[in-house]
């Protein structure tokens, strides 16, 4: 049943409707289901880039379509012009040979000719476009997996999976609501009984169950999904292990962590550690290093099956981190990961960071060939001495963040083709506007670790504080490059050092002198204005201070949408103590 045939929505006693984009859902005025209307902008987004991610992959599978198809064409044209050569052409007959141009006639026509099929009649086949298969993990309402269902063109189906049966019951419900109920059934039938294929199921197959269970049954390389969305309330890392395993060679991974008192802060750093397998730290860009700790978190696990990550957008959003990650195999890229893997230390003081990779390539020249051998080593350590070359805060004093993912965060060219999509389809997202807004921030950002703000430098100066087009005309001026965050408003990445940027601001205290009465006599301030900068900073103006994304008006970072809003609470059913998640987020 079509969406269009549908009869006008009846809402039954005890429930109210709660409509979004194209899709409707029943919920309960009890708490057995929960959902939060601001995870919207979550939603909105993973259709977006869940979109363009399978367009690009039916691209590509129809250009390597072609391609075969030339190359069976081509085959046919040299076996046709190697039997004209080989068949003499009896003399007065007027049988055309093969391959001068003319086609044979069919076989069992009764001409006794070899049936050769020739480029034309292959050109004239019709690519199939290429439908994939999503696995929404921890689907409670249903209302995400309805929503890619009935808004992406490209998806077969969805398997929607909830270990709550008060869930599914839920889900059972909505995804009739939206007509795509013709035969809900378990999501694993289809390969365990053959026969089943056969019969007509939903475009949105529910299936109760463990979701680890669910994934590790689809893991086995015959029965792989194309996609899988993880959405948790809470953390999901005890689901990345079973997820890397069950997309296919180039699938796309979601994944939705709300943990952020454990991945942004130092408060719980035993917790960060037993979760992602790294130590967080309480810096103002803590909520980049919550990113880069999942990244590598999803790349270590890959890398355990020969497989390996690239992260196409990774967004640190209100109270939670979205990540969209490629999954792909490949035992040398797998080699690269120790080297695109760092631990950092961050001075208590003044939050200078300084990088230590876990390893390193290191290219070697065959001198007889010139071919190129890269060799796989350790990095030497550490990068700093025992106090902090900027402050003199002592090594002791120092936090230890990491291992984390230090290579890029994003795919600038898919950010743009999100973009693209996004521009062409604004009346289809109910916040596209925060949407274009915070993605072209992420199109544009440096691939750089770290971002800081120049209110939080001037305070470890105790100055007064320059703007931040000060700032950033100071750091082009001497040839770095700048660029906005995504993850903090009035933020500034560059390809500057730390050292680089403390100048600037030791630059402009000469002109902007600080009390010194007032800064304690041990205060690491003093030890940062001691120093003299190794080139006065040039403030004028440039014209790159104002990045392409500052000409529009954008709504970049979080307006509070409601009051008291955030990840709000987790929902009670009778099913409480085995769920594992009853967030639609």
């Amino acid at each position: 049943m079509s969406s269009s045939s549908q009869p006008p929505v009846v809402i039954p006693e005890g429930y109210k409707l709660h409509t979004e984009n194209t899709s409707h859902i029943l919920l309960p005025n009890t708490k057995e289901a929960f959902l939060n209307p601001v995870q919207e902008f979550n939603r909105d987004l993973s259709v977006a880039a869940i979109r363009t991610w399978s367009e690009e992959l039916n691209e590509a599978k129809e250009k390597k379509w072609k391609q075969a198809q030339e190359r069976k064409a081509k085959r046919s044209e040299d076996v046709g012009e190697d039997v004209s050569r080989k068949r003499p052409k009896l003399e007065g007959s007027t049988e055309p040979a093969i391959g001068d141009g003319q086609a044979d006639e069919p076989s069992g026509s009764g001409g006794g000719s070899t049936d050769i099929v020739t480029g034309d009649a292959k050109a004239s086949a019709e690519y199939r476009s290429h439908k994939f298969v999503l696995l929404e993990a921890l689907s409670a309402t249903g209302l995400r997996s309805i929503r890619y269902a009935k808004e992406i063109p490209l998806i077969k189906h969805v398997i929607a999976n909830d270990i709550s049966s008060s869930a599914t019951a839920a889900m059972k419900r909505n995804v009739e609501l939206n007509g795509l109920a013709d035969g809900v059934a378990d999501a694993r039938t289809e390969d365990i009984n053959p026969a089943a294929r056969k019969s007509k199921l939903g475009k949105v197959r529910i299936n109760e169950g463990d979701a680890r269970a669910l994934m590790y049954h689809h893991s086995q390389e015959r029965n792989r999904v194309d996609v899988v969305d993880l959405d948790p309330y809470g953390t999901a890392a005890p689901f990345i292990d079973a997820a890397v395993q069950c997309i296919n060679d180039g699938g796309l991974l979601c994944v939705t962590c709300t943990d952020l008192s454990v991945l942004a802060t130092n408060n719980y750093p035993e917790k960060c550690y037993s979760n992602y397998g790294g130590v967080p730290v309480k810096a103002e860009y803590c909520h980049e290093v919550a990113l880069r700790l999942v990244l590598n978190t999803i790349s270590s696990s890959a890398a355990r099956y020969g497989r390996y990550i690239q992260p196409l957008l990774s967004l640190s959003i209100d109270f939670y981190v979205r990540l969209f990650v490629k999954v792909q195999t490949g035992p040398f890229e797998v080699k690269k990961t120790a080297s695109k893997t760092s631990i950092y230390y961050v001075c208590s003081g003044c939050q200078s960071f300084y990088g230590q990779s876990l390893g390193r390539v290191v290219e070697k020249v065959n001198d007889r060939n010139g071919n190129v051998n890269p060799l796989f080593k350790t990095h030497p350590g550490p990068p700093v001495s025992e106090k902090c070359p900027e402050c003199a805060s002592p090594l002791h004093a120092n936090a230890v963040a990491g291992p984390m993912w230090a290579g890029p965060i994003h795919d600038p060219r898919f950010v743009g083709k999100v973009l693209e999509h996004l521009e062409d389809n604004q009346d289809k997202y109910g916040t596209a506007t925060r949407m274009k807004g915070m993605l072209t921030v992420a199109q544009e950002e440096l691939d750089t670790p770290f971002y800081f703000t120049p209110s939080r430098i001037a305070g470890f100066f105790h100055s007064t504080c320059p703007s931040l087009d000060d700032v950033a005309s100071a750091l082009l001026n001497a040839g770095h490059n700048i660029s906005r965050s995504h993850a903090a408003a009035g933020s500034l990445k560059t390809t500057a050092t730390r050292a680089d940027l403390h100048d600037v601001f030791r630059s402009w205290v000469q002109s902007h002198p600080v009390k010194m009465e007032k800064i304690a006599e041990n205060a690491p301030a003093r030890v940062l204005l001691a120093k003299e900068p190794r080139a006065k900073a040039d403030f004028t103006r440039h014209p790159q201070t104002v990045t392409p994304s500052s000409k529009v008006k954008l709504v970049r970072y979080q307006q509070n949408p409601t009051p008291n809003w955030g990840p709000g609470t987790k929902a009670e059913s009778g099913t409480k103590r085995k769920r594992q998640s009853e967030v639609e987020s």
